[in-house]
């Protein structure tokens, strides 16, 4: 039997990594830097100090290089964090119940005919699973 992980909680700052990861991996620290830069302004030691965090908490995996060079990589899905995340939200702010939920965004979105269409469908499909 397979042990699977369950998603780890990442800070914000954390997130930032991660999603740069997602989007092309494996990369290294400086590589990284380089990634982030235009956005958040970080400096390498801030980096570094994000994935020795992300590595202790299992969210990444290490290897090396052609060139001897540490790179990261993600060791847990985006889907799986986005649904631990979307899972604490509710549980944080809506007491773990999904109806307040999906009341409010559905009252304090500007949704579109075709998403508002798309919501439908998925809740018919979880009416039937």
């Amino acid at each position: 039997m397979m042990f699977i992980m369950p998603a780890p909680n990442i800070s914000e700052s954390e997130w930032s990594v991660m999603e740069a990861l997602w989007e092309s991996s494996p990369q290294t620290a400086s590589e990284l830097t380089k990634t982030l830069r235009p956005t958040m302004k970080w400096a390498e030691n801030t980096v570094r100090t994000l994935l020795t965090r992300l590595i202790e908490k299992g969210a990444l995996q290490t290897a090396e290089n052609s060139s001897g060079t540490r790179t990261y990589l993600p060791a847990v899905k985006r889907e799986a964090c986005v649904r631990a995340e979307g899972e604490s939200f509710m549980q944080r702010i809506f007491g773990g119940a999904a109806k307040p939920l999906l009341i409010h965004f559905a009252q304090h979105s500007r949704l579109t005919e075709d998403e508002v269409s798309e919501l439908k469908k998925i809740l018919d499909q979880s009416l039937h699973s």
